[in-house]
């Protein structure tokens, strides 16, 4: 896979394009990156199928209420992020997945951006499909990952067709070679396989160290955004990896990134790629202050001194 984009548009196109049809639900959530939302949302124009969008809470958490009343007979796909991109929020995926396949739902898990926050166990979770990219892992770009069960793998076609997917060629007609190479046409990122295999050779022994230092980082950058006179967190989670999203009273996130810029502090602003997440909440985007393991307690003093001295520039 070129990263989770594919991997989902894969699942869309190849398994959503053979078993959907007219009346058919995909559900979704508000928190979705609008590469869990736009795949569904083209494969429900082709079949006939429709979308529905489960809610979150003020908070940022899935109204699991809301998505429990959302399952029905109807619902053949629920998609969702293990973790929110924008807010940080950990989604209970297990009990979510657990719910979706009581109603026979299949289940694709956007695991973009926990697998590199903490430990993934996906027979534990129970999903069909889960996804993940390369550069989310301190891989290399271009370059993820989807796991799919065996037994829906081999019974779905391929999308993309050429050399090496094929087990046999002939004018008069070709056959295909099983999951999954028969969704690997043309010449494999070979050198971005191997990168990506020493990159989650790096960070897997040390995924419980580094979450627990991240979480430290976490509770603290929480405390002193929370003491900035004017800022408010978007997205309160109580399980949440090692994000901030937050507005200040008068700036536009552009602006807050600029003069964070200058003071040599690296953040993310504008809509996250969750345009209808930003909506639901009534904003245009956020400034988005992610943390690793790499970062220290003393970057996070770093940010918060400098957000006040934004916030002054701004008033």
């Amino acid at each position: 896979m070129r990263g989770a984009t594919e991997g989902i548009n894969l699942v869309a196109e190849c398994w959503g394009r053979t078993n959907l049809k007219a009346g058919d639900e995909i559900l979704l959530t508000h928190l979705e990156h609008h590469a869990n939302i736009v795949p569904w949302q083209v494969i429900a124009e082709r079949t006939g199928a429709k979308v529905v969008v489960t809610p979150v809470t003020p908070r940022g958490e899935v109204d699991l209420v809301a998505f429990k009343g959302l399952l029905n007979a109807r619902t053949k796909v629920v998609a969702f992020a293990h973790v929110s991109n924008a807010l940080g929020t950990v989604n209970p995926a297990a009990e979510m997945t657990r719910l979706a396949k009581a109603v026979g739902a299949v289940v694709l898990i956007d695991g973009c951006q926990s697998a590199a926050h903490f430990k993934v166990d996906v027979p534990a979770l129970g999903c069909d499909f889960y996804a993940f990219s390369g550069h989310k892992t301190f891989g290399p770009t271009g370059i993820g990952v989807l796991w799919g069960r065996p037994e829906l793998l081999d019974a779905m076609p391929p999308y993309q067709f050429g050399g090496d997917m094929i087990r046999k060629v002939d004018f008069a007609g070709t056959t295909f070679r099983e999951a999954p190479e028969r969704f690997e046409a043309g010449t494999p990122d070979i050198s971005g396989a191997i990168a990506l295999g020493v990159a989650l050779e790096y960070v897997m022994p040390i995924q419980a160290a580094a979450h627990a230092h991240e979480q430290t980082l976490l509770a603290a950058a929480t405390e002193r955004l929370q003491a900035i006179k004017g800022l408010t967190i978007v997205g309160e989670a109580p399980e949440k990896v090692a994000v901030i999203s937050f507005n200040i009273d008068g700036g536009h996130p552009h602006d807050i990134g600029t003069l964070l810029d200058a003071d040599g502090i690296a953040i993310r602003t504008g809509h996250h790629c969750c345009m209808p997440l930003m909506k639901h909440y009534g904003l245009s985007g956020t400034a988005r202050a992610s943390f690793a393991f790499y970062n220290t307690l003393e970057e996070v003093d770093r940010l918060a001194v400098s957000l006040e001295k934004a916030r002054k520039m701004m008033a």
